[in-house]
């Protein structure tokens, strides 16, 4: 269980882009999307929707969170909706606008705080005839990329797959390097249920969403829907909405998508924690863990649950923790309140015990720390390590094996709650 809330966490540190952006990247591949622009004031916004010639426009709030069109709005007057379809009108545009602007959109899939709307993509509203579904991911149990499709669009896929299982279709990339040739492409598109015309748009439409997602290193393209859509120009085969997630590992190469991330999306100190190359991420309990190792690290949270405790977070300060990485690892984990004791789990291989003693030393002594720290080290210099901590003065619990360690941390945890 807290294994599977860990992953789930973990998932959501791959970069994920606005949809403005996706849209700007779907555009460079010359796959089509609504016209459209974003703004970052309520002036902005309202001559933006002034130079869009349609009698009807869709204002969206940029905030990375799913079923932003249910969600609704913190401040005065809670606006409903993150999606909002108006007469291009400047003042009631501008007037929606304040009302997103600044404020947090609240969905199923945001949290209880929401996520901050910094912007708003104005586009003209455009007549789709049929929506569909799709998306490209890696399955990791064939290690080919999986293109599933559905005639049912613009609804929740799962609840899709759950209902009428087989309006849901899957297609495997075998030569994933050489793209997706033309009898496949054709075959996928002629399963978004599109008039026939448009299979060889959509076919064209799916290779290049494929190229994307092979070029730019994404971990997922979900386009949801992908429509039938009647323009001036005739009918069209048009991403109306697209979600993108990235590899985190790829930034090195993928400066332009990694120059797109948006800081005020993400939480505060899991980006300070990235500064430092330290894995962090929340949890919900009170036993705060700082881990060498990510394997370490969930079977050190699985101990505290076992003996009754909560852990508060995930923190691995990987193979380079230093006293100064220790540091900035107290600092992480005392900014929850919530925390009722400190448990430190090192396996000193690379790490040399004898620093994270210091670390923790020093950080108890310059952090003015009043809850419990409990220090379990194995490894390289681990008599130095002890004997640090012995006539440091500082109290702390130290311990050679990891059951004992997690009991005593449990024990502490709950005493000082």
């Amino acid at each position: 269980m807290l294994r599977n809330k860990f992953l789930q966490q973990l998932t959501k540190r791959s970069l994920s882009i606005h949809e403005y952006r996706s849209a700007q990247l779907l555009n460079q591949y010359g796959i089509g999307t609504p016209k459209g622009k974003i703004g970052f004031t309520p002036e902005e916004v309202g001559q933006i929707a002034l130079d869009i010639p349609n009698r009807e426009i869709v204002l969206k709030a940029q905030a990375l969170t799913g079923g932003r069109g249910k969600g609704h709005f913190t401040g005065p007057t809670g606006l409903k909706s993150g999606i909002q379809m108006l007469n291009n009108d400047f003042n009631e545009v501008k007037k929606i606008s304040e009302q997103m602007l600044g404020h947090n959109l609240i969905t199923k899939q945001s949290g209880p705080k929401g996520k901050f709307v910094s912007g708003v993509y104005v586009v003209e509203k455009l007549k789709a005839n049929k929506e569909a579904y799709l998306s490209i991911m890696m399955d990791r149990s064939t290690q080919m990329p999986l293109i599933i499709v559905s005639k049912e669009g613009g609804v929740n896929i799962e609840e899709v797959a759950e209902k009428n299982p087989d309006a849901v279709k899957k297609f495997y990339v075998k030569h994933s390097d050489e793209g997706i040739d033309d009898e496949l492409a054709l075959k996928i598109a002629h399963e978004l249920g599109f008039n026939k015309k448009l299979d060889k748009e959509g076919a064209k439409t799916i290779q290049q969403l494929y190229k994307i997602f092979n070029e730019r290193e994404a971990t997922q393209i979900e386009i949801n829907p992908i429509s039938e859509v009647l323009t001036n120009e005739g009918e069209r085969v048009m991403c109306m909405d697209a979600k993108f997630g990235f590899d985190d590992n790829a930034f090195f190469r993928q400066e332009e998508i990694f120059s797109w991330r948006d800081l005020t999306q993400e939480d505060p100190n899991e980006v300070e924690a990235k500064k430092y190359e330290l894995n962090f991420v929340k949890l919900q309990g009170n036993i705060g863990c700082l881990v060498n190792g990510a394997g370490l690290a969930m079977a050190t949270m699985d101990v505290i649950k076992l003996y009754g405790g909560d852990p508060a977070n995930f923190l691995d300060c990987g193979g380079g923790a230093t006293p100064e990485t220790i540091k900035k690892g107290f600092e992480l984990i005392m900014s929850n309140d919530k925390v009722d004791a400190i448990f430190v789990n090192i396996f000193g291989g690379i790490v040399r015990c004898d620093h994270v003693a210091m670390g923790l030393i020093s950080a108890a002594k310059e952090l003015n720390i009043k809850i419990p720290i409990i220090a379990r080290l194995q490894g390289t210099n681990l008599d130095k390590g002890r004997q640090l901590i012995e006539e440091s003065g500082v109290k702390i619990y130290s311990f050679d094996e990891l059951d004992p360690a997690a009991k005593k941390a449990v024990e502490l945890a709950q005493e000082h709650a």
